[in-house]
């Protein structure tokens, strides 16, 4: 399965998901390709970090910021893989409508900010781009850096936003503002692997990963 996780909004923890859903299909056993389709390289050196560690399972990452360089490179070995995932975005870059018309399912982070969730207005019109040229592209949109609590105001009104986006499916699986992710990410980690361990990261994330790949 090819996953890109993409945003024309910068600063919506894209790399922290692509790294964390890596590692967590890696463990399960699974062929992972981690593709770094920014400029800044922030998943490769999160990957270099893990690497340096000797941290088991290794994940095997390329950095691909260029549109046909990235979408030549998976054409070419896509069948060496069981999952690739796709860290895309910032901006409206050809990585990122290149990873649109390759990806089976495009994973959208969002903050519950107004901001954030006017972006996503941006992200449909190149989902309707990338659906005009080929089929089967499933869009999900899920809120990342959601506040702490399951009584946010800022939480509630960003969901209902986003779930009136027609391009989009909503997974109701909040990744809240953690200082686990953070402190994993930085490392290559997954937040299972931390010590001491943070349950509620570790069962929010796990939930997306069933959510993302299990998605018919």
């Amino acid at each position: 399965m090819i996953i890109a996780i993409g945003n024309t909004k910068g600063g919506v923890g894209k790399t922290t998901l692509a790294v964390q859903l890596a590692i967590i299909r890696a463990t399960a056993g699974r062929e992972v390709w981690l593709i770094d389709g920014d400029r800044q390289g922030t998943a490769a050196a999160a990957i270099a970090a893990r690497s340096e560690s000797g941290k088991l399972p290794g994940i095997a990452c390329a950095q691909y910021p260029d549109g046909p360089n990235l979408r030549a490179q998976v054409q070419q070995q896509r069948d060496k893989w069981d999952d690739i995932i796709i860290d895309v975005g910032g901006r409206d870059s050809t990585a990122l409508r290149a990873a649109l018309i390759l990806a089976d399912t495009l994973l959208v982070p969002f903050a519950p900010r107004s901001y954030d969730v006017w972006a996503l207005d941006d992200m449909a019109v190149l989902i309707d781009e990338a659906r005009s040229v080929r089929d089967g592209l499933r869009a999900v949109a899920v809120m990342n850096q959601a506040d702490p609590g399951d009584h946010s105001t800022d939480n509630a009104e960003a969901a209902a936003a986003v779930k009136e986006v027609p391009q989009f499916i909503y997974l109701p699986i909040p990744i809240r503002r953690r200082k686990a992710f953070s402190n994993a990410g930085g490392a290559g980690l997954a937040v299972s692997e931390l010590t001491p361990r943070d349950p509620k990261a570790i069962a929010e994330i796990s939930a997306l990963a069933s959510a993302v790949f299990n998605l018919i």
